[in-house]
């Protein structure tokens, strides 16, 4: 591994010079490293770039790592990874990605993963986002996620993209059956010019399914922001989207929350809130001897959390 690289894994993987478990490291699109445990195998795909994930029925309290960085503009990276989760399984993915430039070339990375999930099984999934260097060149990461949950199936997503990303277009569809829950907890800032797009498509289709979708998110400079989500349900369910979101400079938001429901029994509901910090928050801030740009800092963090 290089030393972008080396740095971009710390950002977004909390990499301490090595991983201890399963782990592929995807660089410049290339494997970097790999290693298996006893219950976690990675293999790559004999059809297209990418990686299999199998985790083995039962397995408990392991993590696997399947960071991928990109290091130097004129790059298109697209890679297709899909996890096989055994049932009863309880396990932590971290799939952060990185992008560098120094040059005025465009850089992007694209992950398509899919997740099966049998039945009772529980993935934490978290996945960073950040882009790095001085080159004028676009840093782009467009992720997709297809997520299907068995039975008794819980998928809790913590994303977050703060940093340095141009543009991204997030796309997330799920299908759930019965007592499967989905839950996201999604983290964005954008600054300058940037904009990000998050899409939800979720399917509640077994009875006593469930989902709740957060989104928290800051729009500073002339950057923009647009919120998607459509959740259907087909069955007796709970779905809940909630997008909050704060204006600073000239940011802008558009929030599109949608439901869908065709069984009496479905309850759905969606909350969309946007504005700016409120001047009392600062003012309070101010009076214990913070700025005015740090009292907004401290805001921010605060709502990013």
């Amino acid at each position: 591994m290089n030393k972008i690289t080396e740095e971009l894994l710390r950002m977004v993987s909390d990499f301490q010079g090595a991983f201890s478990g399963a782990f592929n490291i995807r660089e410049d699109g290339q494997c970097a490293g790999r290693q298996n445990s006893a219950n976690i195998t990675i293999t790559s795909k004999t059809d297209k770039p990418g990686i299999d994930i199998v985790v083995k029925p039962g397995t408990k309290g392991e993590t696997v790592y399947i960071p991928a960085c990109v290091t130097h503009g004129d790059l298109d990276d697209l890679v297709f990874n899909d996890f096989y989760i055994g049932e009863g399984a309880d396990v932590v993915v971290v799939a952060g990605c990185g992008v560098h430039s120094d040059d005025d070339s465009e850089a992007r990375h694209n992950g398509v993963h899919q997740f099966f999930l049998e039945k009772g099984a529980h993935v934490v999934y978290k996945e960073k986002h950040i882009a790095t260097g001085s080159g004028k060149g676009a840093k782009k990461i467009d992720p997709v996620t297809a997520i299907t949950l068995a039975e008794d199936a819980v998928m809790e997503m913590d994303t977050v993209q703060l940093r340095g990303v141009d543009h991204s277009d997030r796309k997330t569809t799920a299908t759930l059956a019965d007592r499967a829950r989905l839950v996201v907890r999604e983290r964005i800032m954008t600054n300058g010019e940037e904009q990000a797009i998050t899409d939800f498509d979720v399917l509640l289709k077994g009875e006593d399914s469930a989902c709740d979708l957060v989104s928290r998110s800051v729009a500073k400079g002339h950057s923009y922001q647009e919120f998607r989500s459509w959740i259907r349900g087909e069955n007796r369910c709970t779905g809940h989207s909630e997008c909050d979101a704060i204006l600073a400079d000239e940011g802008r938001v558009n929030a599109s929350p949608a439901l869908e429901a065709s069984n009496i029994d479905a309850a759905l509901i969606h909350e969309a809130a946007i504005g700016k910090i409120a001047g009392e928050q600062i003012l309070k801030l101010c009076t214990l001897g913070l700025t005015k740009e740090e009292a907004e800092e401290q805001i921010i963090s605060g709502f990013l959390k």
